[in-house]
């Protein structure tokens, strides 16, 4: 050692570094070879492929499920049977099967309607459906725990019920709507609210149209009755008020001639499903008698048929000349020449006067009642009957 430098300090050796290897893959660990070919096929026929199969026969499902679907519910909104024999076959494509097809144009709206919307119902339920079990499907493969999200799936839905239960009230209150076919599009309803054509039918919301125009967005939530005014059958309904004189059984037979006249119609009367009927008196006060005649007609059509009833009723009461009710005024005249002159009656009032008995009081009062008789006689006949 050098003399005035300190003594080296003995340094311990240090051992050399060892790299502790990652965890290895499990390809690895199994002998995969990234270099290898073979290695690769053998990966992909694994997990990859099972995960591939999955979504493509899930695709293929969901296809085929909503192409079935969607037809089905073609034909019925058609009105064409789904599956046609041969003695049936080309049927709707005739003539005579397109007339029988369109007999009843509302009954075939409705039915297209009601068809069209159960069919995107239930394609969009197919698509949940098997959409999530594809997704459950895929993350069990991948070795992910599917149970927490099933629970929390439960929890989400409990919550989502909950907070919206108006909306999942109007979507169930229309999937029985449709399925119980209480009213389709051209349908004339009552709502209690609102009365009007229904002119779109949805799961949540019912448009209809009132006799003003304005367009009413109805919950289906909401509607808790409804009066469907053009479903099987309608009535067309006149009630006719006439004098309290007149004679019922003349009445009965102008009205009951009024309703055989529209029924000989050739339009109108292909509307009639019964004949004519003329009820007795349905309401008698001291001014009038009111009578009803009525016929069973095809639905939506009682309008129509009662439109041209009034029309000929007015005509078989004049014929008849059976007077309707109401209040009449009569002013009659007399134009006899016994009219006496002003100036008379001055001078009878006179002479009446001067008399010491009440026998001028008796002839100044006649005089008056003549003059009134002069001027004019208004008779009030609110039964509509002969001025007295």
């Amino acid at each position: 050692m050098c003399p005035g430098y300190p003594a080296r300090m003995s340094l311990p050796l240090l051992a050399p570094a060892v790299r502790v290897p990652a965890e290895v893959p499990e390809e690895l660990s199994n002998g995969f070879d990234p270099s290898n070919p073979d290695d690769w096929f053998e990966w992909f026929v694994g997990l990859p492929l099972r995960v591939l199969l999955i979504v493509v026969i899930g695709a293929l499902v969901l296809a085929v499920v909503r192409r079935l679907i969607r037809r089905v519910s073609e034909h019925i909104a058609e009105g064409t049977p789904t599956l046609r024999g041969k003695r049936l076959k080309g049927l709707g494509g005739s003539e005579v099967g397109s007339v029988l097809l369109r007999a009843n144009p509302l009954a075939s709206a409705r039915r297209a309607q009601r068809a069209r919307t159960v069919g995107s119902v239930l394609r969009s339920t197919a698509n949940i459906v098997i959409g999530a079990t594809i997704v459950l499907m895929v993350l069990t493969e991948l070795g992910v725990n599917i149970a927490p999200f099933l629970a929390s799936a439960g929890i989400a839905g409990v919550a989502l019920g909950f907070g919206a239960q108006s909306l999942v009230k109007d979507f169930l209150s229309g999937t029985f709507m449709l399925l119980e076919d209480q009213y389709g599009v051209g349908d004339t309803v009552d709502f209690g609210e609102v009365t009007g054509t229904v002119e779109e039918v949805a799961l949540r919301v019912t448009k209809v149209r009132d006799g003003n125009g304005t367009l009413w967005f109805v919950r289906n939530g909401e509607i808790l009755r409804t009066g469907n005014k053009t479903q099987e059958w309608g009535r067309a309904v006149v009630d006719v008020r006439v004098a309290y004189w007149a004679d019922v059984e003349v009445v009965r037979a102008a009205l009951l001639a009024a309703a055989e006249e529209v029924g000989s119609d050739p339009v109108l009367g292909t509307y009639f499903l019964e004949p004519p009927e003329v009820t007795g008196i349905e309401a008698m006060t001291a001014e009038a008698l009111q009578l009803r005649v009525q016929v069973k007609t095809q639905a939506a059509m009682q309008w129509e048929v009662a439109r041209a009833l009034r029309s000929r009723v007015r005509q078989a009461l004049s014929d008849a000349r059976v007077p309707l009710a109401g209040a009449q005024q009569v002013v009659v005249l007399d134009h006899s020449p016994s009219l006496p002159d002003d100036r008379a009656d001055n001078r009878t009032d006179a002479r009446a006067d001067d008399r010491p008995d009440d026998t001028g009081d008796r002839s100044a009062q006649a005089a008056r009642e003549r003059r009134g008789a002069a001027a004019a006689t208004v008779v009030q006949d609110a039964a509509g009957g002969p001025a007295s």
